[in-house]
């Protein structure tokens, strides 16, 4: 039996006049990292917000370790949040942030200096305790921001987008310090982000969201070659929707709704395929992105290694078996 530590049930939130999230409903495992992944104004963002505490339900409930947490202020939530920009006060150490709450909370000296030094070692931020947020690295300020977290015995933390403002070396460098971190303390995760990548590497599970509505929940793998609608199609990973009549050509079958088809299930030089023409090569390094035109349809393809075919040569192209995801036309 799975033991969820978060549980979200038929939630309702919005803003005056307007209805953000509607009957959602999740349960988190003990342990997990769990990320909230859509577009903007999918309403990652307000969900992550509501298990804060920082925005009302409108309706539904929120289960934390089996207690009613959805009217409790923030402060008696026992969530703790890490935010964008990792919100460290510039003029205090390290010590300083984490103790900050325990201060507020007046707790006794000792009691505040004895979580500190505990929550610091779990970290393995010991040696970083006197010194201030500018004289650390971005990967040590990141294990401050999750200890204050952690200092007030909260084993839920939410991420609200921590990574969205790094460039993609540094961005790389911190995804794997946090799922690092996450797997040796053992905390569960709850990550806001836009970008399926930071999603796909880290989760344990995703929620897509769409419009305030769940669209999927599954690992990365799942969501990429199982998506369970369009907009799945179109949101994780790069697909081609094919016109219904190039659809028929290339799966040898009339296809009544809609075809998507990922880039590197289409296969170039097929010994049966129909003509391409080809547009455009882009060179990305690692691959190359081949732009068609297949019988007046666009049709892109992922070519790893060369040789690479001319702008305006001809190759035959086909899709791999069982590689097409097709999605019935809804009816009245």
């Amino acid at each position: 039996m799975v033991d969820h530590v978060l549980a979200l049930q038929d939630l309702e939130v919005g803003y005056p006049g307007v209805r953000v999230v509607h009957g959602l409903n999740l349960d988190v495992a003990d342990g997990a990292f769990v990320s909230l992944l859509g577009p903007s104004g999918s309403g990652k963002s307000t969900v992550l917000r509501t298990i804060a505490g920082l925005l009302p339900a409108l309706g539904g409930r929120i289960v934390l370790e089996g207690g009613d947490i959805t009217n409790l202020p923030p402060e008696r939530r026992n969530v703790g949040i890490v935010f964008q920009n990792y919100a460290l006060f510039p003029t205090m150490t390290a010590f300083e942030n984490i103790a900050f709450a325990l201060r507020v909370a007046k707790k006794p000296k000792a009691d505040i200096e004895k979580r500190v030094h505990e929550v610091a070692e779990m970290a393995g931020i010991t040696d970083q305790l006197e010194k201030k947020p500018a004289s650390m690295s971005g990967g040590q300020q990141q294990r401050v921001a999750i200890a204050r977290a952690l200092v007030t015995g909260s084993r839920v933390l939410l991420f609200d987008e921590p990574l969205s403002n790094l460039d993609a070396k540094v961005r790389t460098s911190m995804r794997q310090e946090i799922k690092r971190l996450q797997t040796e303390l053992g905390f569960t995760a709850i990550f806001v982000t836009h970008d399926q990548e930071d999603a796909l590497t880290m989760s344990d599970m995703i929620v897509v969201l769409n419009h305030g509505r769940i669209e999927q929940i599954g690992d990365g793998r799942t969501l990429y070659r199982k998506p369970a609608t369009p907009f799945i199609c179109e949101f994780i990973g790069v697909s081609n929707e094919l016109a219904p009549s190039l659809a028929a050509r290339l799966l040898g079958r009339e296809i009544k709704g809609r075809t998507f088809v990922r880039l590197e299930d289409v296969v170039l030089g097929a010994a049966q395929g129909i003509p391409g023409r080809v547009k455009h090569v882009e060179f990305l390094g690692a691959y190359s992105r081949i732009d068609l035109d297949a019988e007046g349809h666009a049709v892109s393809a992922m070519l790893i290694g060369d040789p690479l075919p001319e702008p305006g040569t001809t190759v035959s192209l086909a899709v791999r078996p069982n590689a097409a995801h097709i999605f019935a036309e809804a009816t009245a």
